[in-house]
């Protein structure tokens, strides 16, 4: 057996195999690891399966960052790029804080950075308080759902 970190494919596939009923230990026995693995896990979603991250809809496009990029080589300001954009100044002076300011401003960097921010792992509120989940799982108990 061996210590071993998940990418995102063998992750959705355990879930689908804990969610059909099959044990931890006979998953981790298929992926050559220790329960543990697959009970931390779980663990870190307090038990339940995480949903696919996504990028907001509403979040600036590497088109618009490009376009940024561009607008600021031209000198042009926060409002005049916002109307080329369709965009509120705000969120072009918030892009532009958040990236180096004007003058150290790149799309690409940018993006990578947005990426990153929007994918984040985030703990369960159950994963991350004991007392939390205790109470849950008791209260489940006496539905009878657990």
């Amino acid at each position: 057996m061996k210590h071993r970190r998940f990418n995102q494919s063998q992750k959705a596939e355990i879930w689908g195999r804990l969610t059909s009923g099959e044990s931890i230990p006979s998953v981790a026995r298929a992926y050559g690891c220790f329960p543990n693995a697959i009970r931390r896990m779980q663990v870190l979603t307090g038990g339940a399966k995480p949903r696919a991250r996504t990028i907001r809809q509403c979040a600036l496009s590497l088109a618009e960052r490009e376009e940024i990029s561009r607008s600021l080589a031209l000198q042009l300001s926060c409002r005049a790029i916002a109307a080329r954009l369709g965009r509120a100044p705000s969120t072009i002076a918030r892009e532009l804080r958040r990236n180096g300011g004007g003058h150290l401003y790149r799309a690409h960097a940018a993006q990578r950075r947005a990426q990153r921010q929007a994918l984040r792992p985030k703990p369960a509120k159950l994963g991350q308080c004991l007392r939390l989940r205790e109470v849950v799982e008791a209260k489940l108990a006496l539905r009878g759902n657990v």
